[in-house]
C-alpha cells in the first residue's frame, strides 16, 4: 500500500512533461519520474484507477517517441521514459487484460529492453525482456485456445514467433554486453531454430552474430569470436534468398581468419588458411590476398609458398599501392628474395604507369635498409639518367626520393663521413635544373657547404653558400652560413653584417616559411652558436652583435642572462684597455646591458621556466655586484656612477632582504643621493638642477625607509647614516626652496646630541647658492658655538670659523650705516672671540688679525660718519685684539696707535662742544 500515494505525484509530473509548450526542465522531470517509479508497486493495485494510469502510460510512451524524433531528448532519456511508461502499463496488467493490451505490453517491454541494451545498460533490460517472453507465452496460450484447425495453429504460431525471435535476439545482445556467453549462445540457437519458419530473418541473425564476433574480437576473446563468426557464416548460407551476400560472407571469413591469426597462428594456421582461401573463393578482394600472405609469414611458411601466393596476385587487377604494401610487408619480415623479386614483377606490370617511380623508390629504400648501397646507387643513377631523358618522376615521388637521399647524407654527416655525405647530397642536387630557385635547394647548398667546411674546402663552401644566397637570401640559415664563411676568412665587417641580418630575421620569424622558426628557439640557437664561433675565432665585434640580438630575442631567461654576462665581460675588458676619454660610449652600453638584465628579472617568475629560483638568485647577485663594482671603478663619471649605484640597488630588490643586502641597498642609495647633490652643485641649468635635486630627495626617502628596517638588526651607534641623510635632505630641500624645510629644521634643533660639525655643515649649506637662509645659518652656527664652548678642551680653530661666519653674516663688509642692533649683535660675537683668543692657545693668528681688522675698520667707518663715541669703542676693540697678535703685531702697532690717538682727540674735542649737565 506504500506505493499508492506516489502515483498522483507521478501523474502530475507526466502532465507537466506533456504540456504543449515543452518545459525547460525536461531532463530534471525525466530523472524525477525515473526515480519515483521505483516507489510504485503492484501491491497498490486496489487503489489504482487503471484507465487513468493506462492513459498516462500510453501518452508518455507516445510523447517519448515524438520528442525523440524532434531531438528534444536523447537515447538515454527516451529509455528512461519508456521504462516509466512500461512500468505504469504493467501496473494495470491482470489475467482479464484484453488481447490488444497484451500485445501492447509485449511491444512496450520489448522496446524498453532494447532501449536499455542500446544505451549500454543491459542489466536494466533483462527484467523487461523476461516479461516480454512471458507475455508472448500468455498471448500464444490465448491464441491456441481459440484456434480452429491446423491452419489456425500455424498462423498464430508464426504471428507469435516474430516477436519471440526479436526478444531472443535482444536477450542475446544483453548477454553479450554482460559477458554471459552461454546465455547468448542459447538465445541465438533458439533464433536459429526458428529460421526455417522465419527465413527473412536470416540476414539479420547473420549480421548479429558477425557483430558479436567483432565485439569479442576487439575484447581479444578469440575463442568466442571464432564461434560467432563461424555462426555468422553458417547462418548466412542457410537461405540464399535472404543471405547477406557474397561480399559480406567473405568479410566474415576474412575476420575469422584474422582471429585465428592473432589467436595463435601456429596452432590455428590451417584454419586461418582455410578461412581465407574460402573467403577469396567466395569473393575475391585484395584484402584477402594480403591477409593470406600475412598468415603465411606469421606461420613461417617457406619462400616457395610465399612466392606462389604472391604470384597469384599478379593474375588479378590490383592497385599499385596494394602491391607496394605487399612488398613492404614481405621485406619487413626479412623475406628479401620473395620481396625483391615481387618488386621486379610489379615494376614490369606498371612499367607504363606514371607512378612507376614509387616502385623504384621502395626498392631503393629497402636496398639501403639492407646495407646494399652499391645496388641502391645504381638505381639512383638510373633515375638521374631517366630524369634528363624524359622519364621524370612525379613531384610527390621526387620529393620522397629527396627525403631518402638527405636522410642518408645526414647519417653520414653525423658519422663524420663527409665525402660520402657530399655524394648523397650531389645525387639530390642532380635533380635540380640550372638556375632553379627553391628553398629546398638553398637548404641543400647549405648542407653541402657544411660538409665542405669540415673538409677544409673553403672555396667550394663559398660557392655553395653563394648559391644558397641566390635561392633564399632571407633565410636565417643562409645568413648563418654566410657568417661562418666570413668568420673563417677573418672578414669582421662581413661577419657583423651577417649577424645583423640574422638578428633582424630572428625578430620577425612569422614572415618566413620555415616552420623551424615558429617558436623562435631555432633562431636563438643559431645566434648562440654564432656568438660561440666568433669567440673561438676572437671576432669580438661579431660576438657582441650576436649576443646582443640573443639577449633581446631569446625566450629562455637562462640563455638571456648568459648572453648578458658575456656581453658585460667583453665590453668591460674593452673599457679597461681604452683611454678614459673614449670610455663613455662603452659605459653607456654596459648600462644598457644591466638595464635589460633588470627588465628580464622583473618579469613574472614561472615554475616551468628554465631558470630555477636558486639560479635566479645567483644571477641577481652577480649583476648587483657588477653594477656596484662599475660604480666604484668609474668615479670620474659621476652621472654614470650614480646610474650604476641605482641599478645595483634595483637588482638587490630581487634578493632576500638579509642584513648584508639591506646594507648594500642603503649604501647604494646614499651614494646615489650624494652624487646627485654634487651634480646639482656643478649644473648651472635650473631645470636640470631641480630634476637632480628632486631625484636625490627620492633616493634619500627610500634610503631612510631601508635604514629604519636595518637598524634593529645590529649595533649601528657609530654609523653616520642618520647625519648624512639629514644633511642631504637639508641641502636638497634648501636648494629647492621646499616649504618642508622648516619642519626638517625643527627636528634638527630638537636633536639632543647633534654634533657641532653637522651644525656647521648645515650653516654652510644654508648659504650655498641657490639656497639663501641667513637666519638658519646663524642659528646653526650659534648652536655649534655653544657646543664648542662646552668642550673641556677649547678648539680655537673650530670656534674661530664659527665666529668668522657669524660676524660676516651680521656685519657685511663695507657697511657704514649699520643698524645699532646689528652692531650690538656683532659686538657680542667680537666679545666672544676676544674671550676665546685670551683663553685659547690655538686660536689662529690670521683669524685674530681678521677680527682686529674688522673691528678697526668698523670704528673707522663710524669715525668717518661722525660717530666718534662708537668709533672709539670699535677702534678700542681693535686695539685689544692687537695685543693678542704675535709676530704680526709690530707690523700694525705704530700705525694703529697713531690713528687711535687721532680718534681720541677728535672724541675729546667733540665732547668740548657738548653743554654741561646741571
Amino acid at each position: 500500500m506504500a506505493g499508492a500515494p506516489c502515483l498522483p505525484a507521478l501523474q502530475e509530473l507526466v502532465q507537466e512533461l506533456l504540456k504543449r509548450d515543452a518545459p525547460s526542465n525536461i531532463p530534471e522531470i525525466i530523472d524525477k519520474l525515473f526515480s519515483e517509479i521505483e516507489n510504485v508497486d503492484k501491491e497498490a493495485e486496489d487503489e489504482i484507477q487503471e484507465a487513468e494510469v493506462e492513459e498516462c502510460s500510453v501518452n508518455l510512451w507516445n510523447w517519448a517517441v515524438t520528442k525523440r524524433m524532434g531531438s528534444v531528448i536523447n537515447d538515454e532519456q527516451r529509455a528512461k521514459l519508456r521504462h516509466v511508461a512500461c512500468r505504469l502499463a504493467l501496473l494495470c496488467e491482470d489475467n482479464s487484460s484484453s488481447e490488444e493490451t497484451v500485445r501492447r505490453q509485449i511491444l512496450m517491454t520489448m522496446k524498453t529492453g532494447k532501449g536499455w541494451v542500446d544505451t549500454g545498460k543491459a542489466v536494466l533490460a533483462d527484467g523487461f525482456l523476461e516479461i516480454a517472453i512471458k507475455s508472448i507465452e500468455n498471448l500464444y496460450t490465448r491464441l491456441m485456445k481459440r484456434s480452429n484447425g491446423e491452419a489456425d495453429i500455424h498462423v498464430h504460431k508464426a504471428d507469435v514467433e516474430k516477436d519471440l525471435f526479436k526478444v531472443l535476439s535482444y536477450q542475446a545482445e544483453s548477454a553479450i554486453a554482460q559477458g554471459d556467453f552461454q546465455k547468448s549462445v542459447m538465445c541465438v540457437q533458439r533464433c536459429k531454430d526458428m529460421l526455417m519458419r522465419l527465413p527473412k530473418e536470416t540476414c539479420y541473425l547473420s549480421i548479429l552474430c558477425y557483430n558479436f564476433g567483432v565485439e569479442t574480437y576487439e575484447q581479444k576473446r578469440y575463442e568466442q569470436s571464432s564461434f560467432w563468426l563461424s555462426q555468422s557464416y553458417e547462418i548466412g548460407k542457410m537461405d540464399k534468398r535472404y543471405s547477406t551476400g557474397q561480399e559480406m560472407q567473405a568479410k566474415v571469413l576474412r575476420l575469422l581468419a584474422t582471429v585465428y591469426l592473432e589467436w595463435d597462428c601456429k596452432v590455428y594456421q590451417d584454419k586461418a588458411l582455410q578461412a581465407i582461401s574460402l573467403a577469396n573463393k567466395v569473393n575475391l578482394h585484395p584484402a584477402g590476398f594480403f591477409l593470406k600472405i600475412q598468415i603465411l609469414l606469421k606461420s613461417g611458411a617457406a619462400d616457395e609458398d610465399l612466392s606462389t601466393a604472391v604470384a597469384e596476385i599478379m593474375y588479378h587487377e590490383v592497385s599499385l599501392d596494394f602491391c607496394l604494401n605487399t612488398a613492404k610487408m614481405l621485406l619487413e619480415h626479412n623475406r628479401e628474395l620473395v620481396g625483391f623479386d615481387f618488386l621486379k614483377s610489379v615494376a614490369g606490370r606498371f612499367e607504363s604507369s606514371p607512378d612507376l617511380g614509387k616502385v623504384i623508390l621502395l626498392h631503393i629504400e629497402f636496398l639501403l635498409q639492407r646495407m646494399r648501397e652499391p645496388l641502391a646507387k645504381e638505381k639512383i643513377e638510373d633515375l638521374i639518367t631517366g630524369h634528363y631523358t624524359g622519364k621524370q618522376l612525379s613531384a610527390e615521388t621526387l620529393n620522397q626520393l629527396h627525403i631518402i637521399l638527405w636522410d642518408r647524407a645526414a647519417k653520414n654527416y653525423e658519422a663524420k663521413n663527409y665525402p660520402e655525405a657530399l655524394q648523397w647530397y650531389n645525387y639530390s642536387l642532380s635533380f635540380y635544373s640550372s638556375g632553379q630557385i627553391d628553398q629546398n635547394l638553398a637548404k641543400l647548398q647549405r648542407n653541402m657547404a657544411s660538409c665542405y667546411l669540415h673538409l677544409k674546402q673553403l672555396e667550394q663552401a663559398k660557392e655553395a653558400v653563394k648559391e644558397a644566397e641566390r635561392c633564399d637570401p632571407r633565410s636565417i640559415f643562409t645568413q648563418f652560413s654566410v657568417y661562418k664563411i666570413a668568420v673563417l676568412e677573418g672578414n669582421a665587417d662581413k661577419a657583423v653584417e651577417a649577424i645583423v641580418s640574422m638578428g633582424k630575421l630572428a625578430e620577425e620569424p612569422a614572415q618566413h616559411e620555415d616552420k623551424l622558426l615558429a617558436d623562435g628557439s631555432t633562431a636563438t640557437s643559431l645566434l648562440s652558436l654564432a656568438a660561440q664561433i666568433a669567440l673561438e675565432n676572437e671576432q669580438h665585434a661579431a660576438a657582441i652583435k650576436a649576443l646582443e640580438y640573443l639577449s633581446q630575442n631569446s625566450q629562455d631567461c637562462q640563455q638571456v642572462f648568459i648572453a648578458l654576462k658575456c656581453l658585460i665581460r667583453l665590453v668591460l675588458s674593452k673599457v679597461i684597455a681604452e683611454p678614459e676619454e673614449k670610455r663613455m660610449k662603452d659605459l653607456d652600453t654596459l648600462l644598457t646591458y644591466l638595464t635589460l638584465a633588470h627588465q628580464k628579472l622583473a618579469e613574472p617568475f614561472t615554475e616551468g621556466s628554465h631558470l630555477t629560483l636558486e639560479l635566479r638568485t645567483q644571477v641577481t647577485h652577480w649583476f648587483r655586484k657588477v653594477a656596484w663594482n662599475l660604480a666604484v671603478q668609474f668615479e670620474n663619471c659621476p652621472g654614470t656612477m650614480r646610474d650604476f649605484f641605482i641599478l645595483s640597488f634595483k637588482f638587490s630588490q630581487f634578493c632576500h632582504p638579509d642584513k648584508a643586502v639591506l646594507i648594500a641597498q642603503k649604501t647604494c642609495l646614499l651614494m646615489a643621493a650624494a652624487i646627485g647633490l654634487e651634480m646639482g652643485r656643478q649644473n648651472t641649468a635650473l631645470a636640470e638642477q631641480i630634476e637632480l635635486l628632486t631625484q636625490a630627495l627620492q633616493h634619500i626617502q627610500a634610503c631612510r625607509d631601508i635604514w629604519k628596517a636595518l637598524k634593529p638588526t645590529g649595533d649601528f651607534s657609530k654609523d653616520p647614516t642618520d647625519t648624512l641623510l639629514l644633511l642631504y635632505e637639508f641641502e636638497a630641500r634648501a636648494k629647492l626652496n621646499d616649504p618642508a624645510l622648516e619642519s626638517l629644521l625643527e627636528s634638527v634643533w630638537d636633536l639632543p646630541q647633534v654634533e657641532s660639525k653637522t651644525l656647521e655643515t648645515i650653516a654652510s649649506l644654508a648659504m650655498e647658492p641657490p639656497a639663501h637662509y641667513p637666519s638658519v645659518c646663524k642659528k646653526a652656527l650659534k648652536n655649534a658655538l655653544t657646543i664648542h664652548k662646552k668642550q673641556e678642551a677649547v678648539d680655537g680653530v673650530r670656534i674661530s670659523k664659527c665666529l668668522h661666519s657669524l660676524i660676516h653674516l651680521s656685519l657685511p663688509s663695507g657697511v657704514i650705516d649699520a643698524d645699532a642692533c646689528v652692531l650690538e649683535e656683532a659686538w657680542g660675537y667680537f666679545e666672544d672671540a676676544l674671550s676665546t683668543v685670551s683663553s685659547a692657545d690655538n686660536y689662529p693668528e690670521v683669524e685674530t688679525l681678521w677680527l682686529m681688522t674688522r673691528a678697526w675698520n668698523t670704528g673707522i667707518f663710524q669715525y668717518s660718519s661722525g660717530k666718534y663715541k662708537e668709533a672709539e669703542q670699535w677702534c678700542g676693540l681693535g686695539m685689544r685684539f692687537l695685543h693678542h697678535l704675535g709676530s704680526l703685531k709690530s707690523s700694525y702697532e705704530s700705525n694703529m696707535i697713531g690713528l687711535y690717538s687721532e680718534v681720541l682727540d677728535k672724541l675729546d674735542r667733540a665732547k668740548g662742544f657738548l653743554p654741561n649737565e646741571e
